[in-house]
């Protein structure tokens, strides 16, 4: 008799099918993994091309529809997707946005766990919210979700999204996912070094480009004051080849002065000190690392010894470059060619020189012109006056009017002499003030009544207004006088018919003596000539009006020699106002 025995072997056939399954998945990942490793596609700078080989490969390698590459933005209330590859169109999208204010717990559950895998995403917590928008339009039941860091920031996810029925994620499957996050960093990253590089690149043919065509010399310049490298604006100053300068010392080429070594000195010690306090405080913020650049910095002119033997002048600014470390490194020398501007400004001192002296010496003819003419003049003055007193005799009528003439003529002569030397003395630099206490009440009369003859003679209204607040003023008494006399007559001189007002006024750095006119008025395109000395405004006037032009001139002068001035305002037709201003110098 014969026994069989018969054993069911189905469930370990499909357990050992299983772990097949499980053995070729595993395999498949691994190989995945080492093809991506391996792949040229994260040394290129085109991250699209890398976003897309990751995504196409995770959707082959775990079976899912759609693999997407989501970011975050800057601040971090949005992540949107850079790349999405749907395996059933083989066609890559981006541009979707999930705002976290929408999906809260989704967002909430992105930064506590980083890593999420959902098996029923429309009914689980983390992910529920999601469905009506986003998971039930597409038919998406499972989610595997990897996060992607960046310099130890979450930066975003990859997100594995499966369609059709619920699938229960392995824990393969989840490290494979978060591989393929690993790798989006890498190739985000490789972006970002290559877009850098680009930049460096760009950044250093740029700089060579200025150096090389700029106007200006430029020399690098080691620690040992031998020049590194030179450009061509640096050859020709000095009058030599690149291949001739290089290695040689800098300071050969230019004069050196006592002290520029220890210009240089500070400049090194600067940096250093700078350097120190760096390293001690941290990162220091952009902004001071502008003013140390600035402050690191010799500027100085000195002359260059050109290979023919002749001497250049030049304006030299050296700057230091620091390493790596912090410590001085270069010297960066700026030379520009300054020859025809220093020998432009070396005539100019020539010409300045000579019109000083020639001023100077006119004053001092005027001067002694004026002294030596006020001898005779005055004994002039003296005998007409005895003629007109008949100590010697009795004039008839005839007599006595030459003789009057002739001491009016020698009066007003002797008023022009007058002007002429204290012009000269002010100009000389000789005239010295005679500070005191002047009261403005008596000061104010006594200049009132001194013209008042003369607006009465001219049927003009002559009135005067003082602040109340006034008491003193510090001045020259004498020359204070002079000066509202001078505006006062000049007042009543152009004013044909009207009012000429002197109003006195306290101001929080003195005293405005303002003097107005409804005179002829003066145009303001004349202004700067009413101050120069023997100047009247135009011919019609010098004929109509006597006067050198030496009062207004004096008056100013005489003004700013007590630390004032004098301004104008007019309107041709309508009169003018003239303003002496004496500052508070008690």
């Amino acid at each position: 008799m014969q026994v069989l025995s018969a054993i069911d072997i189905t469930e370990h056939n499909q357990s050992q099918k299983a772990l097949q399954i499980k053995e070729n998945s595993r395999r498949k990942q691994s190989q995945t993994l080492v093809q991506l490793a391996r792949s040229s596609t994260f040394r290129q700078s085109n991250l699209n091309v890398a976003l897309r080989k990751i995504t196409e490969t995770a959707a082959r390698t775990l079976l899912v529809e759609r693999v997407g590459v989501w970011l975050y933005n800057e601040e971090r209330s949005k992540i949107e997707c850079v790349d999405l590859y749907n395996a059933s169109t083989k066609e890559h999208t981006f541009g979707n946005l999930l705002l976290k204010t929408n999906y809260p717990a989704y967002f909430q559950a992105l930064e506590k766990e980083g890593s999420i895998a959902v098996d029923d995403a429309q009914n689980d917590a983390r992910t529920q919210e999601l469905s009506e928008s986003y998971l039930s339009v597409l038919g998406i039941t499972s989610l595997l979700d990897a996060p992607i860091w960046l310099e130890g920031c979450l930066a975003g996810v990859v997100c594995h999204e499966h369609i059709g029925e619920v699938r229960q994620w392995t824990l393969e499957e989840e490290n494979f996912a978060g591989s393929i996050a690993d790798f989006v960093t890498l190739a985000i990253e490789a972006s970002q070094r290559n877009v850098v590089q680009e930049a460096l690149q760009q950044s250093e043919a740029q700089f060579r480009a200025i150096f090389e065509c700029s106007s200006i010399g430029i020399a690098l310049i080691d620690m040992k004051a031998q020049i590194v490298d030179t450009n061509l604006a640096l050859c020709e100053i000095f009058g030599y080849s690149q291949e001739e300068l290089y290695g040689k010392r800098f300071t050969d080429y230019i004069s050196i002065q006592r002290g520029d070594l220890k210009l240089y000195k500070q400049l090194i010690s600067g940096i250093c000190t700078d350097s120190r306090r760096t390293s001690r405080n941290g990162f220091q913020p952009f902004e001071h690392q502008e003013q140390l650049v600035e402050r690191h910095r010799i500027e100085i002119e000195r002359r260059c010894l050109h290979q023919d033997g002749s001497l250049v002048w030049t304006q030299i600014s050296v700057s230091l470059i620091p390493g790596s470390n912090g410590e001085p490194e270069f010297f960066l020398a700026m030379i520009e060619d300054i020859t025809e501007r220093k020998q432009t400004e070396l005539k100019l001192r020539a010409s300045q020189e000579a019109a000083e002296t020639a001023s100077r010496a006119k004053t001092e003819f005027l001067a002694t012109m004026s002294h030596e003419l006020r001898t005779p003049l005055n004994t002039i003055m003296g005998l007409s006056q005895l003629l007109q007193e008949e100590i010697v005799g009795a004039l008839n009528e005839k007599q006595n009017e030459y003789m009057s003439c002739v001491y009016s003529s020698s009066e007003q002569l002797l008023l022009l002499i007058n002007d002429i030397l204290d012009l000269s003395k002010v100009e000389a630099g000789k005239e010295e003030l005679l500070l005191s206490s002047v009261p403005v009440l008596d000061l104010c009369n006594y200049v009132i009544s001194t013209v008042r003859d003369r607006a009465i003679n001219k049927g003009l209204q002559l009135t005067h207004k003082i602040d109340l607040k006034l008491d003193i003023c510090i001045a020259d008494e004498r020359r204070i006088k002079q000066m509202l006399l001078n505006l006062l007559t000049n007042a009543i001189k152009f004013t044909p018919a009207g009012q000429v007002s002197l109003v006195v006024k306290k101001v929080p750095q003195g005293i405005n003596f303002t003097v107005l006119d409804t005179g002829i008025g003066i145009d303001s395109n004349q202004f700067k000539l009413l101050f120069e000395p023997f100047k009247q405004l135009d011919s019609q006037l010098n004929r109509q009006y006597e006067g050198t032009g030496l009062g207004l001139a004096l008056t100013r002068k005489l003004a700013r020699l007590h630390g004032g001035d004098v301004t104008v305002k007019s309107t041709l037709g309508e009169g003018s106002q003239f303003t002496l201003f004496i500052p508070n110098l008690g």
